[in-house]
């Protein structure tokens, strides 16, 4: 199996440079010619098998540089699964949406624990819907346009489209959002759990079993099976405990700005680039994007 150390930085900050290159190279102690995907934002360096990554983030410092060793063989994959949620968008919908019935501390807080695992999600799930109980549905619409797609997100569903991958928006939060962030970004398709409404108010209930973090990884397994691929196959990306067990099982699966417990069990971190990081990581050069 041959390695490559993948090292890139914000797209919006391009500080990569030839120093950062050098300290992960003496760091890795062996390591082949660089090859830069991007300049100042993303590189490529062969390394052997047994290179130590603590060693080369550790050399690296406090530079907000992602270092990360990525196998070369299959390396770009033909199934992207993305979650939702501080992950495509840049904040948790439920949180905003909380903020019109004043809650969003209380909620928050819980929505802190539960993307830590220290919460069963699909308990803490029902406990802050339960709480939103009345809440008019212009809190959704109003949270949705207030809603920002993270940099990146789109490109990187165009550009595994256009080369030919199937990607789909599987989140534990509501199909009032994941149809339209689907919709913005191109997915494929998406899943998510759906609010109970009635009468123009939230039920604090939901509608159907919760899509929580069996349902994403039985959601990897079920796309990837219908389209003939191996787990090898997919890329995943997300950010919370229930994440975690579609990250593992993906060929490729990145803890994307992460919380700690996801972060302590994936070792594919993407902590300072935006979303196109996932395409570097599978050796896409920058002109090879989608506009």
């Amino acid at each position: 199996m041959s390695l490559v150390l993948s090292l890139l930085v914000d797209p919006g900050q391009p500080s990569l440079d030839q120093r950062h290159v050098d300290l992960a190279c003496r760091a890795a102690g062996e390591a082949g010619e660089p090859d830069w995907l991007a300049p100042q934002v993303a590189c490529d360096v062969p390394v052997t098998v047994g290179t130590n990554i603590a060693r080369i983030r550790a050399a690296l410092g406090g530079s907000p540089v992602d270092a990360n060793l990525i196998p070369t063989e299959g390396r770009r994959k033909r199934l992207l699964i993305a979650d939702m949620d501080s992950t495509v968008v840049t904040t948790e919908t439920l949180d905003e949406i909380a903020a019109f019935a004043g809650l969003k501390e209380v909620i928050a807080a819980i929505t802190r624990r539960s993307m830590n695992g220290e919460i069963d999600f699909p308990t803490a799930l029902r406990e802050r819907i339960a709480m939103l109980k009345d809440l008019g549905v212009e809190a959704l619409e109003k949270t949705l346009a207030a809603t920002e797609l993270t940099p990146g997100a789109r490109t990187m569903v165009q550009t595994m489209r256009r080369h030919g991958s199937y990607t789909a928006l599987i989140s534990g939060g509501f199909t009032y959002f994941t149809e339209e962030i689907g919709r913005q970004c191109g997915f494929d398709e998406h899943r998510s759990n759906m609010l109970g409404i009635a009468e123009g108010k939230l039920t604090g209930m939901l509608v159907g079993p919760i899509l929580d973090k069996a349902a994403k990884l039985d959601g990897l397994k079920e796309l990837a099976a219908a389209r003939g691929f191996g787990m090898a196959d997919a890329v995943t990306v997300g950010d919370g405990a229930n994440d975690m067990a579609m990250l593992a099982a993906a060929g490729l699966g990145v803890a994307f700005r992460a919380k700690p417990v996801v972060n302590a069990e994936i070792s594919v971190q993407v902590r300072h680039g935006d979303l196109t990081a996932l395409l570097y990581l599978q050796g896409y050069r920058r002109e090879e994007f989608a506009a």
